[in-house]
């Protein structure tokens, strides 16, 4: 069976953001949860990268493990965190939930063409030029989006309160289901209990 693309595009993503704002999100005690459905649409956008990324290392014959890139990207995060008093651990912690969750995409798209003894069917965008400054840029927004959620992680119906979340996004979206592990890895450390409570 041909694999799906993760997500159609990422202006439905923004689109799908947009529209789960306006709506709101349920109040808790100690407010709304605009924070984690941010997060959770930001993450997203960074999965839908995957794939692009894997037709241009599909074309090229590379390795989907790019071990440079990836720690100069963990010492950018760490750099920032400490410049924005985020967490430096916590928010390395999860930029390797993203890049560990981008490479289970990844993996799995290569397994699928490989099974299919076929080549993606269109050329994959610019790596250097295209996507990876959305990747940088996702960086920026990312960090953010983990300042903000950051008070709240400790709570205990955080996992809740992120379930919840990703359960309004799959909703408004046009959702893979072959998503549900990559995204459920990359929110693993969201909150301090680990885990996503009771995403389905």
């Amino acid at each position: 069976m041909r694999h799906r693309s993760p997500l159609s595009s990422l202006s439905h993503l923004t689109i799908a953001l947009a529209l789960l704002l306006a709506a709101g999100a349920p109040a808790h005690a100690d407010g709304d949860d605009t924070a984690f459905t941010n997060l959770v649409a930001l993450v997203s956008q960074r999965l839908a990268l995957a794939e692009p990324v894997a037709r241009w290392k599909w074309a090229r014959h590379e390795p989907i493990t790019d071990a440079p890139r990836e720690a100069a990207l963990l010492k950018q995060v760490d750099e920032r965190a400490r410049a924005a008093d985020l967490d430096p651990e916590f928010a390395q912690q999860f930029f390797r939930d993203q890049i560990d969750a981008s490479k289970d995409v990844q993996n799995a798209l290569f397994a699928n063409w490989r099974a299919l003894k076929a080549a993606p069917e269109s050329s994959p965008p610019d790596l250097a030029n295209d996507t990876r400054p959305k990747l940088d840029r996702l960086t920026g927004a990312l960090l953010g989006a983990l300042s903000r959620v950051e008070p709240m992680r400790h709570a205990d119906d955080c996992p809740l309160r992120l379930a919840e979340s990703v359960a309004r996004w799959k909703h408004v979206t046009r959702y893979d289901s072959s998503m549900n592990a990559p995204l459920s890895h990359a929110l693993s450390h969201v909150c301090a209990g680990g885990g996503v409570g009771a995403v389905g």
